[in-house]
């Protein structure tokens, strides 16, 4: 029986990710070595490194003054390292979910924080808007994405203080206009590759203004300066990056991905919104998530929620558990989800709304 995986991350990867990456593993670009016991520094991996590098300046069409850096940790680590290069005296933040949340708080040791709006009020099942950002901040912080909750930002917003934006369940999914952020951050165990590392695309003439102490690792310009080989970076998950940001030139890049996540996200919408049984967690459309769809029993039907998810895992589905603090079901269909595989969970909520 397929396996068809609905996880919210670490999540599906390509299958020519998962097979180039083992196949390195045991046998790295004809070295003889292991991928994970090469030097970082060897020619053979800088190529990679490299390759990476222009490869995400290709699929998101970078224009001039940006750079693209390779980081050891997770978006998290992002929370305090935007704030540190960033942060002078104020900056404004969407209160959108979990993760927007943890990124307030920690820049509120750098400064003055103003949180624009919020949607916590309904269990961030929207996406705020009417709200207006200080003219004054530094930068207005977004996280476009929202995997526990369902949301999206699908469009880059018009603002009159440069962009931040955590992309971290999002990254190549749509096209994006660069130029309106300062910074673009993304952990990589979402949409690109194993957890790890974190891509992160920088404005250069946006550093190097702060009178403050920055660390040495979690200043931008120290990577940048080095090609993102400062210290040994994470080999592993960058190779794998490299593997999928291949596949995705392959497959038309991003806009191509739009096209198809828009369209799987469509079918499985149409059918929480057609079945009985089911409802979604976000009612506007506009806000709905083309990454990570949510929803759950219909209040009269609640009782067999647990017999939903013993029937759809038993048919193959396996990672649509919600969230503990959204409940029921969550399909997370990143750019290597198969419109095939969204199909079979389509299916499989039809014979259940026949049995029922």
């Amino acid at each position: 029986m397929k396996i068809h995986n609905f996880s919210a991350g670490p999540s599906i990867l390509p299958e020519s990710t998962i097979k180039n990456s083992a196949d390195a593993v045991l046998n790295f670009a004809g070295t003889g070595l292991s991928l994970l016991e090469v030097s970082h520094r060897s020619k053979e991996f800088v190529a990679v490194m490299d390759d990476a590098i222009a490869l995400v300046k290709e699929l998101l069409d970078l224009p001039a003054g940006y750079e693209v850096v390779f980081v050891g940790g997770g978006a998290s680590t992002q929370f305090c390292m935007v704030p540190f290069n960033l942060l002078a005296k104020k900056a404004a933040y969407l209160n959108t979910g979990a993760w927007a949340a943890k990124a307030i708080k920690e820049a509120k040791g750098f400064g003055e924080v103003v949180e624009v709006a919020s949607s916590k009020d309904a269990v961030y099942n929207y996406i705020p808007k009417g709200y207006e950002v200080p003219s004054d901040a530094d930068y207005f912080h977004i996280t476009t994405n929202n995997t526990i909750y369902g949301t999206e930002i699908r469009k880059d917003l018009d603002v009159s203080v440069p962009l931040v934006a955590d992309m971290s369940s999002d990254i190549f999914s749509r096209p994006i206009d660069v130029s309106k952020y300062n910074i673009i951050y993304a952990g990589a165990q979402k949409n690109l590759a194993p957890s790890g590392v974190t891509i992160a695309i920088v404005k250069e003439d946006a550093l190097g203004k702060m009178d403050r102490h920055i660390p040495t690792m979690l200043d931008y310009r120290t990577h940048i300066d080095k090609g993102s080989m400062f210290n040994t970076p994470p080999v592993f998950p960058v190779y794998s990056a490299l593997q999928t940001l291949k596949w995705l030139k392959e497959n038309g890049g991003v806009a191509a991905m739009e096209k198809i996540n828009i369209e799987k996200a469509g079918i499985l919408y149409d059918e929480i919104d057609r079945n009985k049984l089911f409802k979604c967690t976000v009612e506007a459309a506009e806000d709905r998530s083309i990454m990570n769809v949510c929803f759950i029993m219909n209040d009269e039907y609640k009782e067999l929620e647990k017999d939903f998810f013993d029937f759809a895992t038993s048919k193959g589905m396996s990672g649509i558990k919600g969230h503990r603090s959204v409940g029921g079901f969550r399909a997370s269909i990143y750019n290597a989800m198969p419109k095939s595989s969204v199909q079979a969970l389509i299916d499989s909520m039809k014979e259940f709304e026949a049995k029922h």
